[in-house]
This record gives C-alpha cells, structure tokens and sequence, in this order.
C-alpha cells in the first residue's frame, strides 16, 4: 500500500519545481494587465445594463398590449 504522505509531498515538491520555471510578470505588466481587465468589465457592465434595460422596456411595451 502507498503511503499518501509520501505522495503528497512529491506533488507539492513537484508543484514548487514547476512554480519556479514559470515566468511572473512585471509590476508593470501587472498594473497594465488590471486596468485592461477593469476597463473590460466596466464596458461589459454598461452593455448587459443597456440591453437588459431594453429588454425590460420591449416587454413593458407588449405586455401593455395584451392588457
């Protein structure tokens, strides 16, 4: 029978051994890549928020109809 401590501690010396290959980025980069993804979310906020609003109001409309 394996030990699982054992094989918990090859994965984790595994996991820092590729952890240590990997390239990090740059606060620099870092900074850049937040906005981008702020901006992303403010824009994508504004389009569901402007089409939900549109939505609601085409309902609004055929539902006066109906009545």
């Amino acid at each position: 029978m394996k030990n699982p401590f054992r094989s918990i501690r090859i994965f984790f010396s595994e996991t820092v051994g590729e952890l240590k290959k990997a390239t990090w980025p740059t606060m620099v980069e870092l900074r850049d890549s937040t906005i981008v993804v702020l901006v992303a979310i403010v824009i994508l906020g504004v389009f569901i928020m402007i089409t939900d609003f549109s939505l609601f109001q085409v309902v609004e409309l055929f539902s006066s109809w109906v009545r």
